[in-house]
């Protein structure tokens, strides 16, 4: 028996061998996959969305709306929602663009709340008439929808204020269309929007047209904050440089919007009223400068050289060129500070060749460009005070002394001080005899007493120096009588 089972053992090990194994064992079985989680859906994460934006939790919102958009992008009411919350929060840009997909899906039957949603953005944006034709889609599926009729109203408020500030531009009434301008940038403001561009800078354009040179800097920047890489607001930013007298500064802006734009004409043209022929300011496109052109900076620098080695009629000549170079564009303030200091500069020089008549043609023209400068309202004083019109000058010289301590010159305001004690007194002295005059003049027998007087009180060191100062002998002041320019270093006594 046992034999029997060794051979039938022997029997299947060579069948094994062979391949002939007739009754193969089972194959082992893998373990079963553990099941896979199945995640929320689209909807589900689109209602938490829902949780999140009635909590007032709007950026949690956006996100959970855009993962569900990530998983059914072509579903519009994720983008609408998504639209809201970015409204809600005054991020008006991302919600044009959710509001304008949603409506373009759509589009076979369009949404009121669509497209009122996108008509919101386009006004909070600035953008009047695609926001009237916006509405007037959603009017036409529901002529009596309350939304959109009182939005409406707004938009059409907002294009006749732009209607208003356009024709005012156009008229050159620059207080009118400031006000038209604030209209329209209240609009927005009201409706926590974002500000166009092109809105700030008119507002640049409008400050310089009026000569407002600190509220057309502020604007300025501004603009330049929000859109550093803009050529348009480079250049402008240029131009309020260049008219304010800040010629490096304002090359450097030209020079950065033509990089940026080397075709951008206004930039080029700003570029050829500051630069010389001889390329030394900037390095910038070098080829392409106007060989013929003067540079502004550098004739106002040989003008005050000349003026410094008393070439004055050299110096005339170098101001005058550079006030011809500006110009007076009534869009630019007439030719803004820098011109104003040019005047000046020329006025001063006029001074010394005692064309009074001319410098203060000169000088009133400066002050209308630049109220407040102090050397210009100096400039005047001292005209003033030759051509004895004391009590101008006094006022002249006092304003000169309060914006030249308001600039913090020191120096200046001591000299300013001196200047209006010698005016006031001038003013009291011209309020008395003229001693001077009575003694250089002499007279017949009649005068003979006022020439007695005259000669004791200018004979006299302390009662000189009270007449000097326009007090009578009890320090009162004196009564009017007409002076003469005469110095008393030029007085001979008799």
């Amino acid at each position: 028996m046992t034999k029997k089972k060794t051979q039938a053992k022997k029997k299947q090990a060579q069948a094994a061998v062979n391949g002939v194994n007739k009754n193969p064992p089972p194959p082992a079985q893998s373990p079963p996959s553990p099941p896979v989680p199945k995640g929320p859906s689209a909807d589900d994460i689109k209602e938490q969305g829902n949780v999140a934006f009635k909590a007032k939790q709007y950026t949690e919102a956006i996100d959970l709306y855009t993962k569900a958009i990530d998983i059914k992008p072509t579903e519009p009411s994720y983008l609408t929602n998504r639209a809201a919350s970015y409204m809600a929060l005054k991020r008006f840009r991302p919600a044009l663009s959710d509001c304008q997909q949603a409506a373009t899906l759509q589009s076979s039957e369009p949404s009121s709340k669509t497209l009122i949603r996108l008509a919101r953005c386009q006004f909070a944006l600035g953008l009047s008439e695609p926001a009237l034709s916006t509405l007037r889609s959603v009017l036409s599926l529901e002529p009596t929808n309350p939304a959109a009729l009182q939005l409406k109203d707004k938009v059409l408020e907002l294009e006749a204020h732009l209607r208003n500030f356009e024709s005012s531009r156009t008229r050159k009434e620059w207080g009118m269309a400031r006000l038209a301008l604030d209209k329209c940038l209240q609009s927005i403001e009201a409706e926590g929007g974002e500000i166009p561009i092109q809105w700030r800078l008119w507002r640049v354009e409008l400050e310089l047209s009026r000569g407002n040179w600190d509220a057309a800097n502020t604007a300025a920047n501004d603009a330049l904050r929000l859109e550093p890489n803009s050529p348009e607001v480079l250049a402008l930013r240029g131009l309020v440089l260049f008219l304010s007298g800040k010629l490096p500064q304002a090359l450097q802006h030209v020079a950065s919007a033509l990089r940026l734009d080397p075709g951008y004409e206004p930039a080029h043209r700003l570029r050829k009223r500051c630069l010389t022929s001889s390329g030394r300011i900037i390095q910038y496109d070098i080829s392409r400068r106007p060989a013929d052109v003067k540079d502004v900076e550098r004739l106002k620098e040989e003008g005050n050289a000349a003026f410094k080695g008393s070439r004055l009629q050299d110096a005339i000549a170098r101001y005058t060129e550079a006030l011809d170079r500006i110009g007076e564009i009534e869009e630019e303030g007439k030719g803004g500070k820098i011109r104003a200091t040019l005047l000046s500069n020329r006025a001063t020089t006029l001074v010394k060749l005692d064309k009074y008549e001319e410098a203060l043609l000169d000088i009133e023209a400066s002050l209308a460009l630049y109220p407040t400068s102090f050397k210009a309202l100096r400039t005047r004083a001292r005209i003033n005070l030759h051509l004895e019109k004391y009590d101008a000058a006094i006022v002249d010289f006092r304003a000169s002394m309060e914006q030249a301590e308001l600039e913090g010159v020191d120096a200046d305001v001591r000299a300013l001080r001196s200047e209006l004690k010698k005016a006031e007194a001038a003013l009291k002295r011209s309020k008395t005899k003229d001693y001077y005059h009575i003694l250089d003049k002499g007279g017949d027998e009649e005068k003979f007493k006022l020439v007695v007087e005259a000669h004791a009180v200018l004979s006299d060191p302390q009662r000189r120096e009270r007449y000097d100062m326009g007090e009578d002998e009890d320090g009162e002041p004196l009564v009017r009588r007409k002076q003469t320019r005469r110095k008393q270093n030029n007085i001979c006594f008799f």
